[in-house]
């Protein structure tokens, strides 16, 4: 069986634009392969080196072929990535999806985060049959949280011991949004 090519679409809404990541966005990747945080977090690259970047922007690719999700650079005013969000489809069959989101350290404080999250909430509720949207955040990460409680995510619970980042386990917070 030969996989069918998947085409992630790009989407815009309320001044944001989210498009496939291209070769040219591998420096955005470096700068934040340098973020104390992000790197621990994502699969971004932990040092700021142009191949392991290039590796990266290439995966984000695979993604959506795979049946992973859909991987979208988010787009500054500029038209380099300003960020990477992510809509992860394994629990597709449950109704759920995942959204995870990161911004350059050079951007944060626009809004950027919180357009991009509204833009892919209402793209995934028009196009998949999902009934609940999620996001896991460390409990100390008060921008992300800001973010998904401005788009309207309720936080569930702690899910303790919940991820393995840089080979300790860690805390998140379960965030939520039901099917309006």
């Amino acid at each position: 069986m030969v996989p069918v090519p998947v085409v992630v679409p790009i989407l815009s809404g309320d001044g944001i634009r989210l498009r496939p990541f291209a070769l040219g966005d591998v420096d955005a990747v470096m700068e934040v392969a340098a973020d104390p945080v992000i790197p621990r977090l994502t699969t971004v690259p932990d040092r700021p080196d142009r191949d392991l970047a290039g590796a990266f922007v290439e995966r984000q690719h695979r993604r959506a072929t795979s049946g992973e999700g859909l991987s979208w650079a988010i787009e500054d005013s500029g038209g380099s990535a300003a960020g990477q969000i992510g809509l992860w489809l394994r629990d597709l069959e449950q109704g759920r999806a995942n959204i995870g989101y990161w911004l350059r350290p050079s951007v944060r404080g626009r809004g950027l985060a919180t357009r991009a999250l509204t833009t892919v909430v209402a793209w995934a509720w028009q196009t998949h049959d999902l009934h609940r949207l999620e996001l896991h955040v460390e409990p100390d990460n008060v921008g992300s949280i800001r973010v998904a409680e401005r788009v309207g995510f309720v936080p569930e619970g702690r899910l303790r011991s919940w991820l393995s980042i840089a080979g300790e386990r860690r805390d998140v917070v379960l965030y939520a949004l039901l099917r309006p």
